[in-house]
């Protein structure tokens, strides 16, 4: 019987490499952090509600900035046909038709 050879050492550990904060393709104004973000078919968002406002990015760089009034945004919807997209926002009193908010 051949005699067992000894394990290596593990290696130790390396350490994480911090999370790197998303690019702000919004406004500076709005301020660093959005309380909310995300995005869908090319359709990006971000809303800052101590602000009341929603930034919208609709997949061509021209970011246009809403007033949410009393919404708190929290998730998006995108349907369309016939090249027509059509973006809603939902918020505590349910579904917000992007059409139906006030540019900033």
């Amino acid at each position: 019987m051949k005699p067992m050879k000894p394990m290596k050492p593990m290696k130790p550990m390396q350490p994480m490499k911090p999370i790197e904060p998303s690019e702000r393709w919004w406004p500076a104004n709005l301020g660093a952090q959005p309380s909310t973000s995300g995005g869908q078919k090319g359709t990006r968002y971000a809303f800052f509600g101590d602000e009341q406002r929603l930034a919208v990015d609709s997949g061509n760089g021209n970011v246009q900035v809403y007033d949410t009034g009393d919404h708190r945004i929290s998730g998006v919807q995108q349907s369309g046909a016939g090249g027509k997209a059509n973006v809603v926002f939902t918020s505590q009193h349910g579904e917000v038709d992007l059409t139906t908010l006030k540019p900033a």
